[in-house]
């Protein structure tokens, strides 16, 4: 009797017993989404029921020209204990004409997008919908990016939302960010990102080649890349970069369309879509070390106002990053946990723009050498602060260090709280505290490393001890104080000459208007004394509405003792404060059902609004929701009513903005619990 030929007919991947397991059912996609060493169950369903004499193999590759030299071709038989790179498969059921199989990835598996075919004999099923998504494993003990604690990994995993903090160092706003890597297509992004990379297959094993390799396709660069930088701040022909609240629409967008987005700044790639812990670190007065010297320079005439064609290193309001957490086996112990990686850094390292992933234990150390960008990231962590006044004397460019400021440099390193929306400062995790013995020891390590000494040394001053500069944001339209505190060995009365440069700058240090220079001259009297300088509203409003950013008001403080011609300066920053503007949003909503959200909002500035817009984003609903008005008076009310209908279930949060030609946006937000 002629025996009939085993076929499988269909291959059930128990996606939502899976998913739950490997913990990736919110991810929106047709494929089943596995994390790698993990076990995971088929069901195979055959034309007749399985034999002994039958063959039956499962075939798992991953790109183009698949190889089992190259570790990119997978072959399993369940009925054969066996160890294949790692993987292993086991028959667990038979039932009639369907079995069950057990199968576990490496733990070393190469990350991506796998196509799965069952032989049997000469058949072979071959289906387009037999394909499967297998990720990092932070709950793997073996994988390179095991997360020990249960709710750092809700935090840094599963975790869809969360913020970046902005603003000042004096002022740290809170803004909200949606990460959305369960959302459609942004996995599916991520990894075809890397494919376009020049990350070879095999190499997609390691966080630490992934990381970079997603660093460098950020950056749109010699026709390859998938964000256009700009921090010019006219961002005509696209979308300004602070209008972005969250990863998702990027990355949709450059998928659907393959075209570079326009526009992004400090941009985080979503490593959390692909299984790697991250978190998302601010850092306040971020500097950019050009010289790599150890010190920021920054030259003025006599005026106060920079010399732009001599100074070339830059300070940035601050600086958002990501920290991925992974082993670092490619590095003598120690070095595992959080590293800092930056898609959007100003050099490039081995020829693109990208930096890190660099060990925060590193940095801390001030083990410059160690891989990747140490260096460069330990220089803009503990860079001097220096203040060259450049002054003509017989015709001649004389220069002379009037201030060293060594604590002005990246200040209140920032991140979210795990499991709150609270902010956290993890400046303790890049450096030791300012003068302490650590801090001194480290430097001195450094310096021992670089084969050189401090260059500079704080200004001897006879009778002047310090100077600083302090102002408190202030409400849009309102007169701006910055007030001058001056300490002196001697409390004799003497005068001072306070001379300040004012302009209007973007977040990243960039002269957008010049604004007034301001002149006073004042007498003191007391080792520690006061003077005040105001700046009229008027000399900023005017500017506002040209300005598609946030705007920051710099000011450049010189102080000059007249009897004994010291001089000492220093620089500050001011950003504004908005008012507040209420939401009305039910606690529950249901799947389907029409969400109302009432928005309530009154102009309390002394200045009218223009061009005022409500949105709302969640990624609870389908879209951006957005009602539009005109013009907001000072002291008219408005309420707006957007609508939506959630598509998901769980605890959404939904974020409500509030954007004008002169408030660039105040947001509000609230967590709904959306049920089917």
């Amino acid at each position: 009797m002629l025996q009939c030929k085993l076929q499988v007919l269909h291959i059930d991947f128990l996606k939502q017993d899976n998913a739950v397991s490997h913990h990736t059912w919110e991810f929106q996609t047709s494929s089943p989404v596995f994390r790698r060493g993990q076990v995971f169950h088929l069901r195979l369903v055959l034309n007749q029921p399985l034999q002994s004499y039958h063959q039956l193999k499962l075939e798992f590759s991953t790109g183009p020209n698949p190889s089992i030299a190259k570790h990119t071709l997978v072959v399993l038989d369940p009925r054969t204990p066996s160890d294949h790179y790692n993987w292993q498969a086991t028959l667990q059921n038979e039932s009639g004409k369907e079995v069950t199989v057990a199968v576990t990835s490496s733990p070393n598996a190469i990350l991506g997008k796998y196509q799965l075919n069952v032989k049997t004999g000469n058949h072979i099923l071959k289906s387009e919908e037999n394909i499967l998504y297998l990720l990092f494993n932070p709950w793997c003990k073996e994988d390179m990016v095991f997360m020990p604690d249960e709710d750092e990994r809700k935090e840094y995993i599963l975790n869809d939302t969360g913020c970046h903090y902005v603003g000042a160092a004096r002022s740290i706003k809170y803004k909200p960010w949606n990460f959305g890597q369960f959302e459609k297509n942004v996995l599916d992004c991520c990894i075809s990102l890397l494919t376009e990379s020049s990350l070879k297959p095999t190499d997609r094993r390691d966080p630490v080649l992934v990381c970079r390799a997603m660093c460098a396709m950020m950056s749109f660069e010699k026709g390859q890349g998938m964000l256009i930088g700009n921090w010019t701040g006219d961002y005509e022909g696209g979308t300004a970069p602070y209008k972005w609240t969250g990863c998702a629409p990027i990355l949709q967008q450059y998928y659907n369309t393959k075209q570079a987005v326009c526009f992004g700044q400090c941009w985080d790639p979503d490593y959390r879509a692909l299984g790697i812990p991250a978190r998302s670190v601010t850092a306040f007065d971020s500097t950019h070390d050009t010289e790599r010297n150890l010190t920021v320079d920054t030259y003025v005439n006599e005026n106060g106002e920079k010399i732009t064609n001599m100074t070339h290193d830059s300070v940035w309001n601050f600086h958002v990053w990501t920290d991925a957490w992974m082993k670092r086996p490619d590095l003598p112990k120690g070095y595992d946990g959080w590293q800092a990686v930056d898609a959007t850094p100003q050099e490039r390292s081995q020829g693109v723009f990208c930096c890190g992933p660099s060990p925060l234990t590193a940095i801390c150390k001030g083990d410059i050498f160690i891989v990747y960008d140490t260096r460069f990231v330990f220089s803009e962590v503990n860079g001097d602060r220096l203040i060259w006044l450049v002054k003509m004397v017989n015709g001649q460019e004389e220069l002379h260090v009037i201030s060293m400021e060594t604590t002005s440099i990246w200040k209140n390193i920032s991140t979210k709280a795990v499991g709150q929306d609270r902010w956290r400062d993890i400046t303790y995790e890049y450096e030791y505290p300012e003068g302490s013995s650590e801090e001194r020891q480290v430097m001195d390590h450094v310096f021992l490393l670089l084969s050189s000494e401090r260059e500079h040394r704080r200004p001897v001053k006879e009778n002047f001890l310090h100077m600083s500069v302090q102002s408190d944001d202030v409400l849009l339209g309102n007169p701006v104080n910055f007030t001058v505190i001056l300490k002196r060995k001697t409390a004799a009365l003497q005068n001072v000459n306070i001379s300040g440069s004012f302009e209007l700058q973007l977040y990243t240090g960039k002269k957008v208007a010049k604004l007034c220079d301001l002149n006073k001259t004042s007498q003191i009297q007391g080792q520690v004394s006061e003077v005040t300088l105001t700046l009229d509203s008027k000399t900023y409003i005017n500017s506002l509405a040209i300005l598609d950013d946030e705007p920051v008001i710099r000011g450049f403080i010189i102080a000059e003792i007249v009897e004994s011609e010291e001089i000492m300066a220093s620089e500050v920053f001011t950003s504004f404060q908005y008012p507040e503007f209420s939401i009305e949003l039910p606690n529950t909503g249901r799947i389907g059902q029409l969400l109302v959200c009432n928005c309530i909002f009154k102009n309390t500035l002394a200045i009218p609004l223009t061009d005022v817009k409500f949105s709302l984003e969640s990624l609870g609903i389908s879209s951006l929701q957005t009602s539009d008005h005109e013009t907001v008076q000072p002291g008219e009310t408005i309420q707006s009513q957007i609508k939506c209908t959630p598509i998901k279930t769980g605890p959404k949060k939904f974020i409500v903005k509030l954007s004008s030609k002169q408030v660039k946006e105040i947001n509000a937000q609230k967590i709904v619990l959306i049920t089917k």
